[in-house]
């Protein structure tokens, strides 16, 4: 019974995922811009999006999504805003887990030539910033690659 309820409970959290992964998200999807001057950030589902209200950092599971995002800039160097870190604490297992949130800064950087779109850039790295609490284990500042 217990093994049932676990799988269960993993299949419904990977729903939820997926269904996170592939809802639409209050951001506006960008098309190859003809000048070449727009940069997106690229989602779980392939898709360029601009200023997106969340962000998955999990594509996998999705235990980890970037939440109520205010944007104060949007720029080909950079993108900036605040809003909320939402992460699993997977305690027993991820599927049991519950989610916490974390303020936070987000910087989307390091434009980069998307490829097989032509014209269009896409940030390649996030910074977050916990200017408070912040997840277990985890430093005030983390930079790490995104996907393409």
């Amino acid at each position: 019974m217990r093994v049932h309820r676990a799988t269960a409970a993993l299949m419904v959290c990977a729903g939820v995922a997926l269904a996170t992964a592939t809802a639409p998200v209050s951001a506006s999807a960008v098309s190859d811009p003809p000048s070449g001057q727009r940069v997106a950030v690229v989602d779980c589902a392939g898709k360029a999006l601009e200023r997106p209200g969340s962000f998955i950092l999990a594509c996998g599971d999705g235990n980890n999504v970037l939440k109520s995002l205010r944007w104060s800039h949007w720029t080909s160097p950079s993108a900036a805003a605040v809003g909320m870190d939402m992460v699993n604490d997977c305690r027993p297992y991820c599927a049991a887990g519950h989610f916490h949130g974390y303020p936070v800064r987000v910087r989307f950087d390091n434009p980069q030539p998307r490829s097989g779109h032509s014209g269009q850039q896409h940030y390649t790295r996030v910074t977050l910033t916990y200017p408070a609490d912040r997840p277990t284990n985890t430093p005030r500042v983390v930079t790490t690659r995104l996907w393409s």
